[in-house]
């Protein structure tokens, strides 16, 4: 019995340090002026290693789920002016989605995804496991 729980409290150790191990992205409701809504994403590098570039994917959808509008960007390095984001440090990438005419619809949801992070050394992380997307709270 003692070396089963020395097991499960191993199991458990090691699930709560990968959890951390990881890009974790907030993501915070559009704001919208006119024909322009403003994405926040805070993200905060969590893994060991620099985040030397990362691009991503902002989706706007009505509050019937139709998509009206998108933009991809690097939000992290990708150009000379944005630098790496070292360990434990955190930054913010504001993304801009102009649509031809005003939005009519307030009620708006943002989808966002990662493609490619790319790491220290010009390694490629895995994006569905070492990034961690989740909405604000208002």
């Amino acid at each position: 019995m003692n070396y089963f729980l020395r097991i499960l409290f191993c199991f458990v150790l090691i699930c709560a340090i990968t959890a951390q191990a990881q890009l974790a992205v907030t993501v915070s409701p559009p704001k919208v002026v006119g024909q322009k809504a403003v994405v926040k994403l805070a993200m905060k590098n969590n893994l060991a290693s620099k985040v030397e570039s990362a691009r991503a994917v902002c989706f706007l959808l009505d509050d019937q789920g139709k998509m009206i509008g998108q933009s991809t960007q690097w939000v992290i390095g990708g150009t000379k002016d944005r630098p790496a984001l070292e360990p434990k440090t955190e930054t913010t990438f504001n993304f801009v989605i102009t649509n031809p005419q005003l939005f009519t619809t307030t009620n708006l949801t943002v989808k966002v995804s990662f493609s490619r992070v790319v790491l220290e050394a010009g390694k490629v992380a895995d994006v569905n496991k070492d990034v961690q997307i989740q909405n604000a709270r208002n």
